[in-house]
């Protein structure tokens, strides 16, 4: 009985909601809204992340995770809906009790994710938003692309932007990165929130070999910071000592290229 109430309600809602909350094709202004917030317009953006990692389907609790994405953009042809978007992007994982950040597990060395860079192109084709992503470098250089997947919602004076990700890359010998990843950006209207930029983060995939391997769900919450001291010092204080060159994003395609040409360790 609870159950179908529960349906109910949540019917009730979304017909409340009527024609705002229904997948929207993209027009120049929701490419611009998503692309500035995302991108920022000119200077670094940090997007500032907390969440947890568990095992599943147990739920486990295997580590707390901290990061954040740090990217700038630029428009090559203003006549055009096209963009540019050169990121460095950093997680690491912290202890589920003590929330000391995590060096060893059971003998194994505990890594932070972390990309040197990332290069995504963002360009209006009708009514669809396309992606291309590059990363990696030398004989491993991956181009990921073009996407066309993502989904405009309004609701109210809010957009919501959906990026779902299925991925299935292939790796080292015969092993394949295969993941699923789901991007919920949440864009205020100006004015409407002390802060305009949010976004809710869910990857389901195998979990690091420290933590067991095995099915594992990451969940992250984000926002955007738009200045380097006003991320958390938590955060700040371990690329400050450990990893400077995730203090700010590539300089532009010129960096990105150099960082691609290298050879991986």
């Amino acid at each position: 009985m609870r159950r179908l109430t529960l349906l109910a309600f949540i019917a009730a809602t979304l017909a409340g909601l009527g024609d705002d909350a229904q997948s929207q094709g993209f027009n120049r202004e929701s490419f611009d809204v998503f692309v500035d917030a995302r991108t920022g317009m000119g200077r670094p953006v940090y997007w500032y992340s907390v969440g947890t990692l568990r095992a599943y389907p147990s739920g486990e609790l295997l580590a707390r995770v901290e990061g954040f994405d740090t990217s700038m953009s630029d428009r090559p042809d203003p006549g055009r809906a096209l963009a540019r978007q050169f990121s460095r992007k950093i997680y690491i994982y912290r202890d589920a009790e003590s929330n000391e950040i995590l060096r060893e597990r059971n003998g194994v060395a505990v890594e932070p994710v972390a990309y040197p860079y990332q290069f995504i192109t963002y360009e209006l084709v009708g009514d669809r938003l396309t992606t291309m992503v590059e990363q990696g470098s030398g004989a491993r250089v991956q181009r990921i692309g073009p996407g066309d997947t993502m989904q405009a919602r309004r609701i109210g004076d809010a957009y919501v932007f959906t990026a779902p990700l299925f991925l299935d890359i292939p790796t080292r010998g015969e092993r394949r990165y295969q993941a699923f990843e789901n991007y919920d950006f949440f864009i205020q209207a100006p004015g409407g929130a002390s802060n305009p930029n949010q976004l809710s983060w869910v990857r389901y995939g195998e979990a690091p070999a420290w933590a067991g391997g095995g099915p594992a769900i990451m969940h992250l919450i984000t926002w955007r910071i738009d200045q380097w001291k006003d991320v958390p010092a938590s955060l700040r204080d371990y690329v400050e000592t450990e990893a400077p060159l995730w203090r700010a994003p590539p300089t532009g395609l010129q960096e990105i290229r150099r960082l691609q040409s290298r050879e991986p360790q």
